[in-house]
C-alpha cells in the first residue's frame, strides 16, 4: 500500500513536470495478472505476497494480481476482457485451455522471448518434461508450467492400523486397493456406513480423475493409451481402455461397495477425509499442505493403484500472456513469468500449496531439499511423473469434457450400458470437433 502511494505521488509530480509516468528506471509498466485458486488453503494470499516481492524489487514493472475464482471462473473472466477488448496482460489458467484460447486467438506463442534470452533454452529445459506436454503444439511453446499437480492416493495410516493393514504398503495394483476399501469399509447396526473405503471426486474433478483410470490398464510405454489426437481435433472413447477404466469406476460403488455412488463434489471430498469418514481418496497434491496441516491423524500419501501399470494425468495451470497487449507489457509480462517460475518461487510456491515443483532446479534449493528431506510426502507427485501423460485437452474442451462427463454419468447410475455411453460420447464429440478440422 505504502508503495502504491508513492507512486500516485510521483505520478502526479511527474505529470506537472510534464514528464508522463517516467521515472528514474524508466515508464511504469502496469500489468493485470488474472490467477484462479481450485484447490484448499489460503494460496490466493500467497500469490499476492509473491506478486508484491516482485513488484519491490522490479520498480520498472507494477504487477496487479486479481484473484477470479476457480479455473473456470477465471477462463470466462478473461474472455470477457478479450471480447471487450481489454484483456488480461498474464493469467494462469488451466494447461488445457490451449486450444480453447488458440482458437479465440487470444494468447501469442512465447518463441521469441525464449530465444531472446540467453539462457532461455536451458530455462525451458529445466521444466519437468510431463509438465511441458501440454505446452507446446504446432512446433510452438504457448505457456509456461506453473501451478501443477496430480491426483494421489491420500489414505488415513491410522485406519490402516486399526483394520489389521500394514500403515506402510499402501495398495499397489486395483485388487489391492478393493481388498483395503473393504477392510475400511465401517457399517452401523442400522446398516448406515460410517467410514467408505474410498471416494473419488465425481462433480468437478472427475474426468481428471478418470484419465488416471485410463492410463492405469496401460503398457509400459508412455504413450501407450492415446484418448486425444496431438492437434486437440479428434477423440477416442470407444477405445478398451476408457471402457475397462469406466467398468471397473463403476464397479467400486456398484459391485465392490466400497465408494459411495454419486455426486462426490470435489472439494468434499479432502472434507470427507479430514473428518474420518472415509478411508482412501484421490485428490489433487495441490491439496497436500492442507490435508496434512489439518489431520487429526497420521496420513500416508501414495501414487495411485494401477492394473497393469501406475498412471496418472498432469493437470493445473500455466501462465499466458495474452494478445492485443502492447509490446513493452508483453515484455513486461515475461519478465514475471520468469521471476516468478524461479527456482526459488517456484520452491516456496509448492511448498505454499503442495503443488509439484514444476522445474528440475527446485528441488535443489535449500528450502525444497531441506524440507522434502523430512517430508517425502512432497516428493510422490514428483515421482510418479514417470508415469504420467499429458492432460486431456482440445478443441472446444469445455464442451467434449462435458459430452463425456454426461454419458460417464449415465453409465454410473446405470441408465445405459458403458459400451452405449462412450459410443454415444463418441458420436457426440466427433460431431463437435468436425469444425476444427
Amino acid at each position: 500500500m505504502f508503495r502504491t502511494k508513492v507512486l500516485l505521488v510521483w505520478v502526479m509530480i511527474a505529470g506537472l513536470l510534464g514528464l508522463g509516468t517516467m521515472g528514474m528506471g524508466g515508464a511504469v509498466v502496469p500489468l493485470v495478472f488474472d490467477f484462479p485458486v481450485s484447490v484448499a488453503g489460503p494460496l490466493a494470499d500467497k500469490v499476492e505476497s509473491l506478486t508484491q516481492r516482485f513488484n519491490d524489487t522490479h520498480p520498472g514493472i507494477e504487477v496487479t494480481p486479481v484473484f477470479a475464482g476457480g479455473y473456470n471462473d477465471t477462463l470466462v473472466k478473461s474472455q470477457a476482457g478479450i471480447l471487450a477488448g481489454s484483456p488480461p496482460d498474464i493469467a494462469v489458467l488451466l494447461s488445457t485451455d490451449l486450444f480453447t484460447l488458440r482458437a479465440q486467438d487470444a494468447i501469442i506463442p512465447l518463441d521469441d522471448f525464449i530465444n531472446g534470452d540467453a539462457d532461455g533454452q536451458a530455462y525451458i529445459d529445466d521444466f519437468l518434461p510431463a509438465f511441458m506436454a501440454n505446452s507446446k503444439t504446432n512446433g510452438q511453446i504457448w505457456s509456461i508450467p506453473f501451478q501443477r499437480s496430480t491426483p494421489v492416493l491420500f489414505y488415513n495410516k491410522d485406519a490402516f492400523r486399526e483394520v489389521g493393514l500394514d500403515p506402510e504398503s499402501p495398495p499397489q495394483n486395483w485388487d489391492e486397493l478393493v481388498a483395503d476399501g473393504q477392510k475400511l469399509k465401517q457399517v452401523a447396526a442400522d446398516g448406515t456406513v460410517k467410514r467408505w473405503g474410498l471416494e473419488v471426486p465425481f462433480s468437478g474433478g472427475f474426468i481428471w480423475n478418470f484419465e488416471a483410470f485410463i492410463y492405469q490398464t496401460g503398457g509400459d510405454g508412455p504413450n501407450e493409451v492415446k484418448i486425444v489426437s496431438d492437434d486437440g481435433t479428434e477423440v477416442d472413447f470407444t477405445n478398451q481402455h476408457v471402457l475397462t477404466a469406466l467398468n471397473f469406476f463403476k464397479d467400486l460403488s456398484t459391485f465392490y461397495k466400497i465408494m459411495p455412488n454419486g455426486n462426490i463434489g470435489f472439494g468434499a471430498v479432502p472434507t470427507d477425509f479430514l473428518a474420518g469418514t472415509v478411508g482412501m481418496i484421490y485428490h489433487s497434491t495441490g491439496s497436500l499442505t492442507f490435508i496434512l496441516s489439518n489431520a487429526t491423524f497420521d496420513v500416508g500419501v501414495a501414487p495411485m493403484p494401477g492394473l497393469s501399470r501406475f498412471g496418472t494425468p498432469t493437470g493445473g495451470g500455466n501462465f499466458y500472456i495474452f494478445k492485443g497487449i502492447p509490446q513493452d507489457h508483453q515484455q513486461a509480462a515475461w519478465t514475471f513469468i520468469r521471476w516468478m517460475t524461479a527456482p526459488e518461487q517456484v520452491a516456496e510456491w509448492s511448498l505454499a500449496g503442495g503443488y509439484v515443483a514444476s522445474n528440475g532446479s527446485s528441488y535443489q534449493t535449500d528450502l525444497l531439499s531441506n524440507f522434502t528431506a523430512t517430508r517425502p510426502e512432497y516428493l510422490v507427485a514428483r515421482d510418479q511423473l514417470q508415469f504420467a501423460h499429458k492432460e486431456f485437452s482440445s478443441f472446444n474442451r469445455v464442451k467434449i469434457t462435458k459430452i463425456l462427463f454426461d454419458q460417464l454419468t449415465r453409465a454410473v447410475l446405470g441408465e445405459v450400458s458403458p459400451e452405449e455411453a462412450l459410443q454415444e460420447a463418441q458420436a457426440q464429440a466427433t460431431k463437435e470437433l468436425a469444425a476444427f478440422k
